[in-house]
C-alpha cells in the first residue's frame, strides 16, 4: 500500500504536472507559463496565510468556550495540505491547493472527509479507544 502511494507521489504526479506545464506553455508561451506559476504561488501563499490565521483563531475561540475544535482541526489539516500543494511547481497541484484554501470548497472536502471517517469507524476499520 505504501509503495503504491510513493509511486503515485514521486512518478505519476510529477509526470502529470510536467505534461500540464508543457501543454499550457505551448498555448500561452514559456514566459507566460512561468509568470502564471509564480503568480499562483504568490496568491496561494497569501491565501494560505490568511486561512491559516483564521483557522488558528477558530481553534482558540472554540477551546476558550470549552468546545472540541474538531472541524477547525480538519480545516487546519486541509489548509496545511493546500499550502504544501502550492509548493510544488505545476498547475494541477496549484489548483488543488487553492481549492483547499478557499473556505467554501474546503467545506465540501471537510464534509467528504468526515463522511469517510465515519464510514471507517462504523465498519470497524478504525477503532477509537477512550481512557478515563
Amino acid at each position: 500500500m505504501l509503495l503504491r502511494i510513493l509511486i503515485v507521489l514521486f512518478i505519476v504526479v510529477p509526470a502529470i504536472e510536467l505534461w500540464g506545464l508543457i501543454s499550457i506553455g505551448k498555448v500561452i508561451g514559456g514566459w507566460s507559463t512561468v509568470a502564471l506559476v509564480i503568480l499562483t504561488g504568490i496568491v496561494g501563499a497569501w491565501l494560505a496565510k490568511q486561512q491559516g490565521i483564521q483557522v488558528v483563531r477558530n481553534v482558540q475561540f472554540q477551546l476558550s468556550r470549552g468546545q472540541m475544535p474538531t472541524e477547525s482541526l480538519i480545516d487546519g489539516a486541509l489548509v496545511l495540505s493546500g499550502g504544501i500543494m502550492l509548493l510544488f511547481p505545476g498547475f494541477f497541484s496549484d489548483v488543488m491547493g487553492i481549492l483547499l484554501l478557499i473556505p467554501y470548497t474546503r467545506l465540501i472536502v471537510r464534509h467528504l472527509i468526515k463522511k469517510w471517517l465515519w464510514s471507517m469507524i462504523s465498519s470497524g476499520k478504525i477503532q477509537l479507544l477512550f481512557r478515563r
